[in-house]
């Protein structure tokens, strides 16, 4: 399993290099990418965010071996991930609300607080500190996940005055370069819990100073900013319309809940299922992050003028590759026949899927919810979501080790058959809504159906 985690990774740090060199080297530079100005204040915002970024994916691959280490039971564990998973789902409903009327940077920094009091909580083996601990990550996840960008957009648009259509462009490269931040993380995790002897604590105290400097950043290099608010009812009641009155929506709703909940307890399960064959936790994470580049360049590929797929038919890809990884673990997992180099072959899989369906499903609910009722809309995709997840988790705290796991890649295996059938009805309803294709290079009224 070692040998075959690093050459894995080789192999997949090297396809994505090929793929990303070979753009790079065909892309024109715009006029957003040459103005001085412009290119100031990008740099302004990554500090800060890509400081973020890295102390969240540092503690990604050693969270649950953390837990074992303590001498909890899988059960205990799953606990602990409802406890955050809810925490998510809470605050994520008010985080828009709270950063508006906080003010941005001072959402960024409270992140950095909260972030660093959750990290500091890992280092006690009392099991309500770490149900504390969970409770303030799902807080900063929220904010990471809204704080940030909303202070990127009020700035870019109102206090610079930069064109609106050059805010893709930052996100895009963000994007890009969050992988290349998951793959250096879990290789720094490594060196400092294995190569280093730290032990499976470490990389979370080594999150701390990467905190406490985005923080330090963003009080002293940012100006604040405030919105003004929208009622949270009414924010959540036009989400609701929108929701039911547009089967588009509904239907892009339930492949989002159906797909993101199993990823979710993939994301519990990995670990259970890799390490007591002595694999590399750091090495094997950064080789999940690796194939979902690698999945993001082939998706930028697929959408290009040579090819031209439409984002639909990449969303059904990814939804097919995720439904046949599942069925392989359901094998792979079986009690006294494990496999964990076909359960390691799955798993990447479900990440190059992952790399497919983010950008996919981003596209196609930019074209299909109004901008006005983004919030609200995601609020309520997201409360099935966890809710999915909890219970997967739940059911799997209530089941027998031995066959627990295998069980409950079983019951995914059946989720995302039902995401396969929402699929297949939202390309039903689809099939000639123009809106929802990439333009065509050309320039022709027509394009291919979907």
């Amino acid at each position: 399993m070692l040998v075959t985690a690093y050459l894995a990774f080789v192999v997949l740090l090297a396809s994505c290099l090929g793929l990303e060199l070979s753009r790079c080297q065909a892309k024109p530079s715009g006029r957003a990418c040459s103005n001085p100005s412009f290119l100031r204040f990008q740099l302004d915002f990554y500090q800060v965010y890509f400081l973020a970024l890295a102390a969240d994916w540092l503690q990604a691959p050693y969270l649950y071996k953390l837990y074992q280490h303590y001498h909890f039971l899988e059960g205990q564990i799953a606990i602990l991930y409802v406890c955050g998973l809810a925490s998510t789902v809470l605050f994520g409903l008010v985080a828009s609300s709270l950063v508006d009327w906080l003010g941005r940077k001072k959402s960024c920094v409270l992140f950095s607080l909260t972030y660093s009091l959750c990290c500091l909580t890992k280092l006690s083996q009392d099991y309500f500190v770490l149900l504390v601990g969970r409770a303030l990550g799902g807080l900063s996840t929220a904010l990471l996940f809204s704080a940030f960008e909303a202070w990127y957009i009020h700035e870019h648009v109102e206090r610079h005055d930069f064109p609106a259509e050059w805010i893709p462009a930052t996100f895009a490269r963000a994007a890009f370069w969050n992988h290349v931040l998951a793959i250096v993380a879990g290789v720094a995790a490594e060196a400092v819990a294995c190569w280093m002897g730290l032990g499976p604590v470490a990389p979370f105290v080594a999150a701390i100073p990467l905190l406490a400097l985005a923080g330090a950043l963003a009080l002293h290099s940012w100006g604040e900013n405030y919105d003004r608010q929208r009622a949270f009812s009414r924010t959540c009641a036009g989400g609701l319309r929108c929701l039911l009155s547009d089967r588009r929506v509904l239907l892009l709703g339930t492949i989002q809940a159906l797909f993101e909940s199993v990823i979710f307890i993939f994301v519990f399960l990995w670990t259970p299922v890799l390490d007591p064959h002595g694999a590399p936790l750091g090495i094997i994470f950064s080789s999940f992050m690796a194939a979902s580049l690698l999945g993001s360049s082939l998706y930028r590929i697929a959408t290009s003028k040579r090819y031209h797929l439409q984002p639909m038919h990449l969303l059904s890809f990814s939804v097919l590759i995720v439904v046949f990884s599942l069925f392989m673990l359901t094998f792979s997992t079986s009690p006294g026949q494990e496999s964990p180099v076909e359960s390691f072959i799955a798993f990447l899989l479900i990440e190059l899927a992952c790399g497919l369906y983010f950008p996919s499903m981003s596209f196609l609910r930019r074209k299909v919810i109004p901008d006005t009722e983004q919030t609200g809309v995601l609020n309520w995709f997201r409360v099935p979501l966890h809710l999915l997840a909890c219970l997967g988790l739940l059911v799997l705290h209530d089941s027998d080790r031995k066959t627990g796991t295998r069980n409950m890649f079983s019951i995914c295996s059946a989720v995302m058959v039902m995401a396969l059938l929402a699929v297949v009805g939202l390309f039903t309803v689809v099939r000639h809504d123009a809106e929802l294709r990439v333009p065509s290079p050309t320039g022709e009224p027509y394009a291919p159906e979907l």
